[in-house]
Parts: structure tokens; sequence; C-alpha cells
């Protein structure tokens, strides 16, 4: 896995430092002004476009679907599922890409309400409309790059971003050797991410067009899976970028803003491409191949997944984080960008940067199927992953159908509430112990473990008296739990599980004073 890893991480370290030349030429091009914002205004519907559909999500719902399709029926009935898949979501692309074309300026009016009433909104309606080309050559692009890494083929996946970045450094270089007006500039920018986006259409056809045909159009049952699937992981992993959508949002009131935070959110996708991206692009074949070959690799190779993008974020983040002024003013403060307008850039920067490691854990485990927390501290693990890009991906994989369990402190934390603190003892009694939120994988349910081997029969049973909506699991140590669909339990091991209901009892929970015994009858 790691020769994989390093060669789609070499590809994304060459896409990204000729994006940073491309984006430091976009910089003296257009500075930061209202040509600037206009045109990245635009380019951001084509950037969240091209993350709904790339970097991870579809390839983590084509791969496992291709090769469980070729299991079964052999390379030619996959090779016809594949070619399916693509004509459909081709047509599906074009068909956005020309509605979308038409309602450009409504779109841009949401995206942008700060350029209402400014020349901005025509400049960014008519950029854009010069980039849609490219969002229709999207689609088919994104599955030609899945089907090639379910082969293993990923230098040509990993080469095809690089493809992108040159034609367009080739543009600029043009437009600053022979200058112009910014507005002028600015649209022909537009339209080479259009061109681009055929290249890379034509690159990744000619060497891997044989892989899915013919092309089809239809939903049928396999498809309609495969999209069930792939359309909520799609949106899911979009999400730091719907949030940066989100900023530009608000940015747009002030004038050079939406220009300083993409300039700040670029300098973040260089580790989150190299370590996240290319974690997510290899992980999903491998983690097929140890799923078919039955063996324990399964869970190694998550492990060591997981270990290893957290490992290289942490340090990422915190040079981002404590770097980001020189940095900023390294890349991008030549021609039309001013130095006040690196101070503003990287102070977004330094904020942005804190969220990278989760980013990073987020795209690396986007293809796993079963996620294991393990014992420690609930309230910590509650506290790190409630309310975070990473927290919400575990919750979206569990309602997608992701096996989520835990052992000890793991396993109280997923349900809605948990034990925070708690004394041992047979008796319940008023103040013995008290409840905090969990993940809410287990809504109306709060689990402690270690149940019969420490005596917390009395602090289970204080809680669900006073929080009769609550059902109370105890599980002894050497047991588990199976929750299906929140009806059905499966017990298994060497103890029991303890199921404690307080609903329409009678109880002096709330008449209890300091830590007086609680009556439940």
């Amino acid at each position: 896995m790691i020769r994989h890893v390093f060669t789609v991480s070499t590809g994304t370290l060459a896409s990204r430092l000729l994006g940073f030349a491309r984006d430091a030429m976009v910089a003296a091009l257009l500075g930061a002004g209202p040509v600037a914002d206009a045109f990245l205004a635009a380019f951001q519907i084509v950037n969240v476009a091209r993350r709904l559909l790339s970097e991870g999500s579809l390839n983590a719902a084509l791969v496992p679907a291709y090769w469980r399709v070729h299991d079964r029926d052999g390379m030619a009935a996959a090779t016809a599922f594949a070619g399916r898949v693509l004509g459909t979501f081709s047509l599906a692309l074009f068909a956005a890409a020309a509605v979308l074309g038409i309602v450009m300026p409504v779109a841009l009016g949401l995206l942008a309400p700060g350029f209402a009433g400014t020349p901005a909104l025509q400049m960014a309606v008519d950029d854009a409309r010069l980039m849609l080309p490219y969002l229709a050559f999207a689609g088919p692009v994104t599955v030609m790059m899945g089907l090639l890494n379910a082969h293993h083929r990923f230098a040509l996946t990993a080469v095809a971003p690089v493809l992108f970045n040159v034609a367009m450094i080739a543009a600029m270089i043009a437009l600053l050797v022979r200058p112009g007006s910014a507005a002028d500039a600015a649209r022909i920018v537009a339209a080479t991410v259009g061109i681009a986006g055929l290249l890379q259409l034509v690159m990744l056809a000619t060497g891997g067009g044989r892989l899915a045909g013919p092309l089809r159009i239809g939903l049928d049952r396999e498809l309609r899976g495969f999209l069930g699937k792939a359309l909520p992981a799609m949106v899911a992993g979009a999400s730091p970028q719907l949030l940066i959508v989100a900023g530009a949002i608000v940015a747009s009131a002030s004038p050079a803003a939406v220009s300083w935070l993409y300039f700040a959110n670029r300098l973040i996708e260089l580790p989150l491409g190299i370590v996240g991206v290319a974690m997510g692009t290899v992980l999903v074949p491998e983690l097929t191949r140890a799923a078919r070959s039955g063996d324990g690799a399964f869970a190694q190779t998550a492990s060591r997944a997981v270990e290893l993008a957290i490992g290289l974020a942490l340090p990422a983040a915190l040079g981002l984080a404590l770097l980001s002024e020189p940095i900023v003013r390294v890349l991008f403060e030549h021609g039309a960008f001013t130095a006040a307008d690196s101070r503003a850039t990287a102070y977004a920067l330094a904020w942005l940067a804190l969220g990278l490691p989760a980013q990073v854990a987020t795209k690396a485990i986007s293809g796993a199927t079963g996620i294991f927390f393990t014992g420690g501290n609930q309230a910590r693990l509650a506290s790190v992953l409630r309310g975070t890009a990473l927290g919400d991906r575990v919750t979206q994989m569990y309602r997608e159908g992701a096996v989520v369990g835990g052992t000890s402190a793991g396993a109280s934390v997923v349900s809605e509430h948990m034990v925070a603190l708690g004394a041992s003892g047979e008796t319940p009694k008023q103040r013995m112990a008290s409840l905090a939120q969990g993940l809410g994988l287990l809504p109306d349910v709060v689990v402690d473990q270690h149940f019969a081997q420490r005596g917390r029969f009395g602090r289970l049973l204080a809680l669900v008296a006073a929080s009769p909506n609550l059902l109370g699991m105890g599980v002894d140590e050497d047991t588990s739990a199976i929750v299906q669909d929140e009806t059905v339990m499966e017990v298994y091991g060497r103890g029991a599980v303890f199921l404690a209901e307080a609903d329409g009892a009678v109880t002096n929970a709330y008449a209890a004073r300091g830590t007086d015994p609680i009556l439940i009858s």
C-alpha cells in the first residue's frame, strides 16, 4: 500500500505545486480586487463540483461495486456495468452544466450576495459560463479515474490533475508576457478551464477506455444500488468545500475577502491532497482486496491508514499555523497582490489550519466499512469528535450502513447519552451518576460497560429513573451487544447484557435529596 500511496502522493504533490504556481500567477495577474473576486467566486462552483465527484468519494463507491460485479459475473459484465455508470454520469453532468448555464445569474446571486448591484456579478456570471464545459467533462473523467484505480493503475490518475494545471499555467504565461486588461485576462483563463477538462478526458480515455463499454444510459438495480451509496458519500466528502463556499457567501460582502479566503484554502489543500486524498484513493482498492481475501488484513489496513494520515497531518497543520504569513508572502505577494492582502490571507490560513487533521482523517476513513473505538475516556472521545468534520463523517457512514463499535469507553460514546461520572454500588442513589452527550448513533439509549464486574447496577438504575425516556443498557466484560436497525439486539460472549427501563415506573427520583436511595417500582 505504501508504494501506491507514494505514487498517488507524488502525482498529487506535482499537481499541488503546479497549482501553487497557477494561483501565484492568478494573484499576480488579477490581484485581490473585484476582478479576482468575480473569477474566484465562479471558480468555486467548478471546484466544489469537482470535489463532489472526485477525491475519493465516487471512488469509494465505484471500486467495490465494480469488483462485486466482476467476481460474480466476470470481466465482461464488470466492463458493461462500468459502461452504464460512465454513460449515465456523462449525460447527467452535461445536462447539469446546461441547466446551470441558464440559471447562472441566480446561482451566483445566491453564492455571492455581496456582488449584487456591482459589476462583479456580471463578470462572475461570464467567467462561470466559460468554465462550465469543465463540469460537463468532470463526470466521465471521474468515472475513468475510479476504474483505473480499481486496476491499481494509479500513475495515470495521478498525472491527470497535473495536465489541468499545465494548461492553465501555459495560458497565464502568455497573458503575463502580453498583458491586457484584468477582465479580459480573467475570461481567457476561465475558458482555459474547460479546455483543460477536455485534455484530461482525452488522456484518461486513451489509457483506460477499454475498461468501460459499451456506453449505455439507464437506472437498473445495480446502478441504483451504486448511486444510493455514491451520492451520500459525495455530499459528505465535500463538506469542507461546502464550508468554504459558505465562507465565500459571507466574504462576498467585503472587497477582496473572497480572494483572501480562496488563497488561504489553497494552502490547506497541499497537505490535504498529498495525505488525505492519496490515502483515500489508495485505501479503497486495498480495503476491497483485503475484504475479498477473507483474512485479517482488513482491520490492519484501515488502522495503518488512519495512523499514517494523522501522523503526517499534525505537523503540517502546526507549520501552516505558525508560518502562515511568511508562506503567503513568498507564494503570492507579487504583481497586483499587496502586503495587506498577504496579512489578511495569512490570518485566514492560521485559522483554517486548525481543522486540517480532522479533514485528513475524514478522507482516510471515507472508504472504510467499519469503525471501532477503543477504551479510555468517553468524555474525551466525545469532545474530540462531536461537532467536527470527522465526527459528522462517522455519523454519515453509520447511516449509510457502516458498522460502528467500541469497547469500554468506546462502547459508551456511541449512544445519544453516556455516563460522564458515576460511582459503583448495587443500590440506586441520588447524585450517583451524571449524563453527558455522546455521538448520538443510538438514540434514547445510555450504555454502561464493565457492568456486573464493577457493580454498576445502581448508577444505571438511578439514571433511567431520573430520565425515564432512556433505555439503560449494561454490558458485562467479555460480552458484546450487536444492535441492528435500532430494534434488534444480539448478545455474544461469556456474560450478559442488562436492560433497564423506567418509563411508567413509580419512583422518588425527583424528590430524593443528597445521596438518598432511589425507590423504583
